[in-house]
């Protein structure tokens, strides 16, 4: 509760981390094992602060077993700032009031957060046998998974697996996701007077209409299939561009995406948008027989992943699972996790939900007591066998 009240947006997680951090330390958590990596000075937005990274050394009976790391997000989307949670029965949900309306609650991912959080606080109170363990609670997972991306590897102390908290109920267990690659397209027209000489212009927005247009008849936004079989998405999220209704707008950018398991189905899919684009700029002349020019910028957000059935990650968490009383259940996802960027570092990587529901938006919930099982299972994989 207190977690899900702290604005942190990305790259503003430094009131967050700290609270964390006081908690950790007020535990009797060694100041040597606490650090920040410079995460956030490699990002393509600055933050406040780089990840915050404890290591705890192995205990007792399991001192020397592999290392284990436990991570979450600290980072909310904007629309979770001014949170106010409030929980009614098994639920919690926001009664926050921001610019008018309603706010999300934040429990993505400040309920992960909460799960690692609560792990180490127990681990330090009981001083019970453990592996080396590494937490880590990244920063500016939504938006790009920037955090993860761009993590010290060296601070994190070689862990061979990790376990990986955020959206859903705690028995799925997400072994695989899709990959994303994100695209910026800026199209550059002629200005003309829209109403004296509009045959003078070349309209940035027309292009812009015309490509995704072409992209829509051809079965290459939105839902898109392959001729063999491949699967993937394409979204054109975004399109800013012209000043005024009497100019001929000759400016245009627009962000966009595309997704799939398949690497090679998810280059095509960006092939197409390109050529979509780059036809269109020529299918756009003025009287002078000019037209426009397209530039874009694309670059591979995640990698897709998925997981081996053995993997010891995934055997430990359906361990652990079944031990808290539930049945564990394999899922792939469709969007990006921090897990993506982490097993892409060489670090099998198995994520689990805390009893989110409705992220991302202002009727976001926190069901209790999913997220007390989700606590109960990081406890177990930090400390049995």
């Amino acid at each position: 509760m207190e977690l899900m009240a702290i604005e942190g947006p990305s790259c503003h997680e430094g009131r967050v981390a700290e609270r964390i951090r006081e908690h950790l330390l007020a535990a009797g958590a060694e100041p040597g094992w606490i650090s920040n990596d410079t995460a956030h000075k490699r990002t393509p937005a600055p933050g406040e602060v780089g990840n915050l990274i404890m290591k705890v050394p192995g205990a007792g009976s399991l001192k020397r077993a592999p290392r284990r790391m436990l991570s979450a997000h600290l980072d909310t989307v904007p629309v979770c700032v001014g949170s106010q949670p409030k929980r009614k029965g098994d639920v919690v949900t926001s009664v926050g009031k921001r610019d008018g309306g309603p706010t999300g609650l934040g429990a993505d991912n400040r309920a992960g957060c909460a799960v690692l959080l609560a792990t180490a606080l127990e681990l330090l109170d009981q001083d019970l046998p453990r592996p080396p363990l590494t937490f880590c609670w990244f920063v500016q997972e939504e938006i790009g998974l920037q955090g993860a991306r761009n993590v010290s590897l060296a601070k994190l102390g070689n862990p061979p697996l990790a376990f990986n908290w955020d959206g859903g109920g705690p028995a799925k267990l997400t072994i695989g996701a899709t990959g994303g690659i994100r695209m910026r397209i800026d199209i550059t027209g002629i200005a003309s007077h829209a109403g004296g000489a509009p045959e003078q212009g070349v309209s940035a927005l027309a292009i812009a209409a015309l490509a995704i247009a072409d992209l829509h008849r051809g079965g290459w936004h939105g839902d898109v299939h392959g001729a063999k079989g491949e699967h993937g998405t394409s979204n054109v999220g975004t399109l800013h561009g012209g000043v005024a209704t009497n100019v001929v707008a000759d400016q245009a950018t627009l962000l966009a995406e595309c997704r799939s398991h398949d690497g090679k189905f998810r280059q095509r899919i960006a092939r197409e948008m390109e050529r979509a684009f780059k036809d269109a700029a020529k299918q756009v002349r003025n009287v002078a027989g000019q037209t426009g020019k397209v530039k874009i910028e694309s670059r591979l957000d995640y990698d897709s992943f998925l997981l081996k059935p053995d993997e010891p990650c995934v055997l430990i968490a359906e361990e652990a699972v079944r031990r808290a009383g539930l049945d564990p259940v394999r899922a792939v996802a469709n969007g990006g996790l921090d897990a993506n960027w982490i097993t892409k570092h060489g670090i099998p990587t198995v994520s689990l939900g805390c009893g989110q529901r409705n992220q991302h938006m202002v009727t976001e919930q926190l069901v209790m007591s999913e997220f007390l099982s989700a606590c109960e299972i990081a406890f177990r994989i930090a400390t049995e066998p």
